[in-house]
């Protein structure tokens, strides 16, 4: 059944009323591949750290869409002309910014679909939304692509002050409970300026560009690299390379038809054809979950161990240091667990494991965040903060993790 609603307004709980500006717009909400970001978590597995956080990557395009109409009123308001096709296309573009993500956000990427990210899945849909609107995504992928002539509207899109960036932390704060994490992005909007067609921040919003790379950092620590929901995200991954594997050794697994068929294929940018996208756009969170219910039990050791360590959140026990951990005492560990549970050590990698993270709050060297001074000159924020940690901040800080059955596994 088909029909049209006239979508104007959408409550939301971070910003309150969201007007939804335009008919393509509206049409691009009610489409079958955005409204798949419905079931597309914008947490992964931190719910399982965070009760609350149950959010959706629907949700966060729908407050960065209002974010961005918030910074082309302020650039307009300053004299930065900005058409009405370039607003609709600035638009567009962070409406779709994150429609390529698959089932819980990142897991995906790093397991069955390695040959390909969730940003040119993103461009994949734009094209072929392009194509079904007949070529008005046009601009707006340009953008996306940093193609078009005036850099700082891809800034808006992507760079360490985008509106992406200024929805998911608040966003994440809200959801997450963590204080932390929260930002005042009306301050921070109010505050853009352009100055030779790149993204600038007024002087006197030195202070909220400050809060802001800390709520990052410490929503990083916090949240985003938490060990638990390292764990889990970790157990999710593996999860999905083992039935891969068990795929390609000619076990039939039960599934959704969706996920079967990336489980049965190597992905890349080249075969990434347009019944792929289409397979894809079928896939989301609940095909995972259903999958997991299921694999609870199929005889595999690891899949049904995995599995059920997932759904009845009996994870893993980590450990975090500053170096790496020893070769000698991960393979004590997998040793251990082979002998203790008669499976292959290559099985027991997938419950004995190490890796790292890093967090770099904000990078001097890659797109700054510039200030504009009331000289008129233009400087890294870094550089013009009176508040010393923001150099330290701008470090890249590394820990190493070593995941392992609790004791009583």
């Amino acid at each position: 059944m088909k029909h049209t609603s006239k979508l104007t307004i959408v409550n939301d709980p971070i910003y309150g009323f969201i007007s939804i500006p335009g008919t393509l717009i509206h049409k691009l909400i009610e489409h079958r591949y955005f409204q798949r970001l419905r079931r597309i978590s914008q947490m992964g597995m931190s719910y399982l750290v965070y009760p609350g956080a149950h959010h959706t990557r629907f949700h966060h395009a729908l407050g960065a869409l209002h974010l961005m109409g918030r910074a082309v009123s302020t650039l307009r308001m300053k004299g930065v002309s900005i058409s009405s096709e370039e607003e609709e296309a600035l638009s567009i573009a962070i409406l779709l910014h994150d429609i390529g993500h698959g089932p819980f956000s990142h897991a995906m990427e790093h397991s069955i679909a390695e040959g390909t990210s969730h940003e040119q899945i993103s461009l994949f849909f734009m094209e072929a939304l392009n194509e079904e609107f007949d070529g008005q995504l046009s601009m707006a992928i340009q953008i996306f692509k940093n193609e078009y002539p005036r850099k700082f509207m891809y800034q808006l899109i992507s760079s360490q002050l985008d509106m992406d960036r200024m929805d998911y932390l608040k966003r994440d704060s809200f959801y997450t409970g963590v204080a932390e994490g929260s930002i005042s992005s009306d301050r921070l909007i109010f505050m853009l300026n352009v100055k030779n067609d790149s993204l600038v921040i007024e002087e006197k919003g030195i202070y909220s560009v400050e809060k802001f790379i800390v709520a990052r950092r410490l929503m990083y620590w916090q949240v985003y690299l938490h060990k638990t929901g390292i764990v889990a995200e970790q157990l999710l991954v593996k999860l999905l390379i083992r039935a891969k594997e068990l795929t390609k050794n000619r076990e039939i697994l039960p599934g959704s038809g969706p996920l079967l068929y990336f489980l049965n294929r190597e992905l890349s940018d080249a075969s990434f054809s347009a019944e792929t996208l289409e397979i894809f756009s079928r896939m989301d969170d609940y095909d995972i979950v259903s999958a997991m219910k299921m694999w609870m039990e199929h005889p595999d050791f690891v899949l049904r161990n995995i599995s059920d360590m997932l759904i009845n959140r009996e994870l893993l026990k980590i450990k975090l240091q500053n170096s790496p951990f020893s070769e000698e005492k991960v393979e004590k560990k997998i040793k251990k667990l082979s002998k203790k549970y008669d499976i292959s050590e290559h099985e027991a990698t997938y419950f004995v494991f190490t890796g790292h993270i890093s967090n770099q709050a904000y990078s001097m060297e890659k797109d700054a965040i510039n200030l504009f001074t009331k000289d008129g000159e233009i400087v890294d924020v870094a550089t013009a903060s009176d508040q010393l940690n923001l150099k330290a901040l701008s470090e890249e800080v590394t820990k190493f993790y070593l995941c392992y059955p609790k004791s009583d596994y």
